[in-house]
């Protein structure tokens, strides 16, 4: 498959609380970027859920910075941080890699020492692995039913079977 080098996320986790800290420390891992949307919440939830605020407060005590970086607008991704008040990019635009990369200046780390967090081969993986990260990757948490997410999600099943293949002996 000829876009396997950027859409094989490196890691495949059930849901994001997977993460934990003492798993990206063992790994030389400080810095984790997180998309925002079926990654840590549903579009629904203007707020960050308790889970999410209690798993940011976690990865924070343990040495782990966390940053949001996400496709949404200005307002969604403002709201969301606004009680974190982490790195945080909305309009990224990804696969594009511009704004992974400022936000990764903004917080003083690395290819090696960063990990992205997202929900979406097309998007997130893409950028990661454009961007040299290292990308985790969890199913979406409510994911959109209309034509275009359906076709994005058939789009990504035979990287999902070749992660798997390769992953899951």
């Amino acid at each position: 498959m000829i876009f396997e080098k950027y859409l094989i996320p490196d890691e495949m986790v059930e849901r994001f609380e997977c993460v934990t800290p003492e798993h990206l420390l063992a790994m030389g891992k400080t810095y984790i970027i997180c998309d925002i949307d079926n990654t840590l919440a549903t579009y629904d939830d203007p707020e960050p859920p308790e889970n999410v605020v209690a798993w940011c407060r976690n990865m924070n005590e343990k040495g782990v910075t966390v940053a949001f970086v996400s496709n949404n607008d200005e307002e969604r991704v403002a709201r969301f941080n606004r009680n974190f008040g982490y790195v945080a990019y909305a309009n990224s635009h990804k696969p594009g890699t511009k704004k992974l990369k400022l936000a990764m200046r903004d917080l003083g780390a690395a290819v090696d020492n960063a990990v992205l967090l997202g929900d979406q081969l097309l998007t997130d993986a893409a950028a990661a692995k454009s961007a040299g990260l290292y990308c985790m990757i969890v199913p979406p948490i409510k994911d959109k039913r209309n034509l275009f997410f359906r076709f994005k999600r058939w789009i990504e099943k035979p990287y999902v079977r070749k992660y798997k293949k390769i992953h899951c002996k």
